[in-house]
């Protein structure tokens, strides 16, 4: 089974480790079925972990390798990572700005109320932010299979796994961090576990499109991934810790940031 494993091309072994990844930010979004009756205590103390855990993978997931990878490639790394990350904000702030003038007009002729118009902003925001960060995330996979078709020193089928191992485990506090706050904001736990592992399907297909256009892909990944740090940064200031920090109980909150950042942290160094 192995060997007929291996014999597939690089493409679809990239396939199918990104699939394996899909499933681990899935893992993480069942945590959502453990909690029967939310209290609102917890779904803040999940806020505040969930902008702990992106503001880590901004870092270790996302900046560092792009910076890493710029300097290997001959790119001016400060300037990559600047460009990217400040595209990824700007673009997270015109659509925040976009998204609540077109809530105030829905909410206007419907009725609604503003409220949870704001709830399912900072969710659409939260989810696009995940799910961005899981492309440039898919493509490195990708590119690392696809890699070895030039039989490269420093490209390996064992260094591809473990690429691919190391950004699972990372997905599994990811997926948790969509799906909680989606719970919070009053999503059902089905909905939220869908949307929660929804995040993660663009990988396998960011993940075949590396493999294929490996050379091509491998110059813009700098920019992507800084690129999708950018949009986190701007979700976690914007949205997930101001909301969590209205809690009576903010230092407690805190301490729960402190601790998404710390295990997002370990699993990023870790597996890095």
């Amino acid at each position: 089974m192995l060997d007929s494993f291996f014999q597939m091309s690089y493409p679809a072994q990239a396939l199918v480790a990104t699939l394996m990844t899909w499933a681990l930010t899935a893992l993480g979004a069942c945590v959502v079925f453990l909690m029967r009756q939310p209290n609102q205590n917890v779904m803040d103390a999940m806020l505040g972990l969930a902008g702990g855990v992106m503001v880590a993978a901004a870092f270790w997931s996302l900046l560092s390798p792009a910076i890493e990878m710029s300097e290997s490639l001959g790119m001016i790394p400060w300037m990559t990572v600047l460009i990217g990350f400040m595209g990824g904000g700007i673009l997270l702030f015109f659509g925040d700005r976009l998204f609540t003038r077109l809530s105030a007009k829905r909410a206007l002729l419907l009725h609604a109320d503003q409220e949870k118009q704001h709830g399912l902003k900072r969710c659409a925001m939260l989810v696009f932010s995940i799910t961005l960060h899981n492309i440039p995330e898919g493509m490195a996979i990708g590119v690392a299979f696809g890699s070895l078709a030039y039989s490269l020193e420093s490209s390996t089928l064992a260094g591809a796994w473990m690429l691919a191992l190391g950004i699972g485990l990372q997905n599994l506090p990811e997926g948790m961090a969509v799906s909680l706050p989606l719970r919070r904001e009053g999503y059902t736990t089905k909905q939220s576990f869908f949307y929660g592992q929804l995040s993660g399907v663009v990988e396998p297909i960011a993940a075949v499109l590396g493999a294929l256009l490996v050379l091509k892909v491998r110059t813009c990944l700098p920019f992507l991934l800084a690129f999708a740090a950018g949009a986190m940064i701007y979700v976690v200031v914007e949205e997930l810790i101001p909301e969590s920090q209205t809690n009576k109980n903010k230092d407690w909150m805190a301490l729960f940031t402190l601790v998404g950042f710390s295990v997002m942290m370990v699993l990023d160094v870790a597996l890095g």
